[in-house]
């Protein structure tokens, strides 16, 4: 009866394990961003709080671009501030789009550039 028991319980963490598992990866949205030469076309974008993946097009903007996103007001230059899981998982070359790690924002400011295309600094607010 132990053995039923025991095989019983290990079955029911495995489901709900797994059913955690569903509803995580159901509630990662997208932010597609897209770059041209020395820009973002996106300017600003505003979104609940969440788990989101960034989706970053280069549409002939350089050779190669990435995507940098920081609380507002941290400073760029430092990379102590940058979100590291809103790095692309690889450079996005030209005429590409690559994705980032799942990123959690919770409410606040933050702020999205490229180094790589010099692009300014836009706004990116979680409400």
């Amino acid at each position: 009866m132990k053995v039923i028991a025991s095989i019983f319980t290990l079955v029911l963490a495995f489901t709900i394990s797994a059913s955690a598992q569903d509803m995580m990866d159901k509630e990662v949205k997208t932010i597609s961003l897209e770059q041209t030469k020395g820009e973002f076309t996106e300017k600003s974008v505003t979104v609940e709080e969440g788990t989101y993946v960034f989706e970053v097009s280069n549409n002939h903007a350089a050779a190669e671009v990435g995507l940098v996103l920081i609380k507002k007001g941290a400073d760029p230059s430092n990379p102590d501030n940058h979100i590291k899981t809103a790095y692309v998982t690889t450079v996005v070359k030209d005429g590409e789009t690559q994705k980032t790690s799942p990123t959690t924002l919770t409410k606040g400011e933050y702020e999205y550039f490229c180094p790589m295309n010099p692009t300014p600094q836009y706004t990116l607010i979680v409400q």
